[in-house]
């Protein structure tokens, strides 16, 4: 065995972990041979551009295997949950959601967070935690304490999450308090009735081009897009306005803003959205197209509403990528795949699907557009508002200002040759009626409508106007559908389940209760929800002859809704119940977004 070049001991007081060091705990620690760690020494040496690297990411970008542990590799997180343990601190995978970027920015300022590279994660009362990369330095402590005044528990974190943080939250502090200052001197008057609130940023705002009210809404988008958010909120209040990011059917408060700013941003966000910026007293719809930081296009629909405080924003965020997921993906069983696609073979006729809003009933008519858009068949849609704008079908706005409607849009498409036809949403009887001549002379329709489960799509037709015989002849099938987060696969954990509540979700089906569940636990990749993205649940009733013949004018619906249980419609609940099976979601996930017999 060669013999170490290196033998400084990694533990002295108030010392910089150095890459010999380092790497004589690892060989002492059996994680890394001797061999390994003297030729990484040697070449480190060998490089000037490399020699103020931090030892954990030189040591990192080897991608090493653990001597100690087989098959554990020694990536950054490892080495630095390694070195936590040498040092005796806890080491802590930042959530950025869960930090308040105001108060952590303000216990030290950005050029000595820089300097000693070092993070404030909590301001507690009597003490602050603040994150380092560099466990055994500690010369910055007693300047901090004589500061602040409180008791400082150390942690350590990653050195890619130092530099990133710092630039980010340090960044976007300084931009706002730069964009606060420039509105020094001026009053901001207080709100106190509605009349005032149509005045609100009329005097005084800041410039919607100010570059640190650039550099805000820039990394609010790009943020947004990091965290795999899918609407963002801006919301005014008296003082600070709220920025909450929804993340798998969640929202989450991301950041507080002086109000001044705050309309700065929104008007910022309107005039990018091609929105009437002077306009506050009605609401409003935008679009605005960006990339993400991985250069993927995103479109984010933006809609505006004035409320007590001010204008309240909402983006939604569509990636174009979603429309290219598979069934699989979006959580069809074979046979539900074997169903849907069967119905898309047809030449003409219905399609409904059905469920509340937010439930992914626009993602699926999409991503089926998406694969039936061939060259040889003309599609064409009708929307209010056009969710996500594709080059493979024909795209209509509703403007109803100017008398184009959904169903004065059907009529349109009806006379441009299309062979498949998508509605937004079946609102109202005329449309329907225009939805129902397009199936009769030829065209497939795909269409939504909002009901609690597949069988009541029926009698929700027939209340709004539509004839009995009317849906017998066009509709061929109708599905339900709900949106279930899915568990985290890095932290999910074994559970038992409540047989009483299986039971509940089951009843009346003979559904075994799964030998083995799994439950949420809680990591860095799941923010410490337990769940990571979200996943649907499927309710497909076909039109079957014997569905067709109870479609009458006293209508039973509970009849329908038996006879397609028998003919193999499996409700809401049981395809949740398979997916608890599968490991996929919980069982609280299922009880929470699927009706039970008493809601339908």
């Amino acid at each position: 065995m060669a013999k170490a070049v290196f033998d400084q001991p990694a533990h002295q007081a108030s010392h910089k972990l150095s890459l010999q060091a380092v790497l004589n705990d690892l060989v002492k620690d059996e994680m890394v041979s001797q061999e390994d760690a003297d030729h990484l020494h040697f070449q480190n040496r060998l490089s000037s551009s490399r020699i103020h690297l931090h030892p954990l990411l030189v040591i990192a970008e080897q991608n090493w295997i653990s001597k100690k542990i087989p098959n554990e590799e020694l990536n950054l997180d490892r080495l630095c949950e390694w070195m936590a343990a040498q040092a005796q601190l806890p080491y802590v995978r930042i959530d950025p959601l869960k930090l308040d970027v105001t108060c952590v920015t303000e216990v030290m300022s950005a050029a000595y967070a820089n300097r000693y590279k070092l993070l404030p994660l909590k301001v507690a009362e009597d003490h602050v935690v603040i994150g380092t990369d560099q466990p055994y330095f500690r010369d910055w402590e007693e300047s901090i304490i004589h500061s602040i005044r409180k008791r400082i528990d150390r942690v350590m974190i990653s050195p890619v999450d130092i530099s990133r943080f710092i630039a980010e939250f340090y960044g976007v502090s300084q931009s706002i308090q730069k964009a606060t200052s420039e509105k020094e001197g001026q009053p901001v008057s207080s709100i106190t009735n509605l009349e005032q609130l149509v005045e609100i940023g009329k005097s005084g705002k800041l410039d919607v081009n100010d570059q640190h009210v650039v550099h805000i809404v820039d990394w609010l988008m790009q943020y947004a897009f990091d965290q795999r958010a899918s609407d963002i909120h801006i919301e005014p209040r008296r003082d600070k306005g709220n920025i909450r990011f929804r993340i798998d059917g969640v929202l989450h408060l991301v950041n507080q803003m002086p109000m001044p700013v705050m309309a700065a941003m929104t008007s910022r966000l309107k005039t990018l959205g091609r929105m009437d910026v002077v306009e506050r007293r009605r609401p409003q719809d935008g679009r605005i197209k960006t990339k993400t930081p991985l250069g993927n296009e995103v479109e984010l629909r933006l809609s505006s509403m004035p409320t007590a405080f001010g204008e309240k924003i909402v983006m939604r965020i569509f990636d174009p990528d979603v429309m290219v997921n598979s069934f699989e993906d979006l959580g069809f069983s074979t046979g539900d795949i074997q169903k849907w696609k069967g119905w898309t073979k047809h030449p003409h006729g219905i399609i409904l699907v059905t469920g509340p809003t937010g439930s992914g009933k626009t993602t699926t008519l999409y991503s089926t557009l998406k694969h039936i858009a061939t060259g040889e068949v003309n599609v064409s849609t009708v929307e209010d508002p056009i969710e996500m704008v594709s080059a493979d079908f024909n795209q209509m706005q509703v403007q109803p200002n100017i008398g184009l409607t959904f169903a004065a849009g059907i009529r349109t498409l009806m006379r441009q040759d299309p062979d498949i036809i998508m509605v937004g949403e079946i609102r109202d009887q005329e449309t329907a009626e225009m939805a129902i001549q397009a199936a009769l002379t030829g065209h497939l329709v795909l269409s939504t409508l909002h009901t609690n489960d597949a069988p009541a799509a029926i009698t929700r037709l027939m209340d709004i106007g539509v004839p009995p015989y009317l849906i017998k002849s066009t509709i061929l099938g109708v599905m339900a559908q709900r949106l279930v987060r899915t568990l985290c696969p890095n932290c999910k954990k074994p559970v038992t389940l409540d047989p009483a509540q299986w039971q509940k979700l089951v009843a009346p089906w003979k559904y075994a209760i799964p030998e083995k569940a799994f439950g949420p636990e809680g990591c860095i990749e799941c923010r410490n929800t337990g769940f990571i993205r979200r996943v649907g649940i499927y309710e497909i009733l076909t039109l079957s002859q014997g569905i067709r013949d109870l479609i009458r004018q006293d209508i039973d619906i509970d009849e329908i809704r038996k006879l397609a249980y028998k003919e193999g419609m499996e409700p809401l609940r049981l395809s949740g119940a398979r997916k608890i099976h599968a490991g996929t979601t919980t069982l609280q996930e299922v009880l929470k977004v699927a009706p039970t017999d008493d809601d339908l």
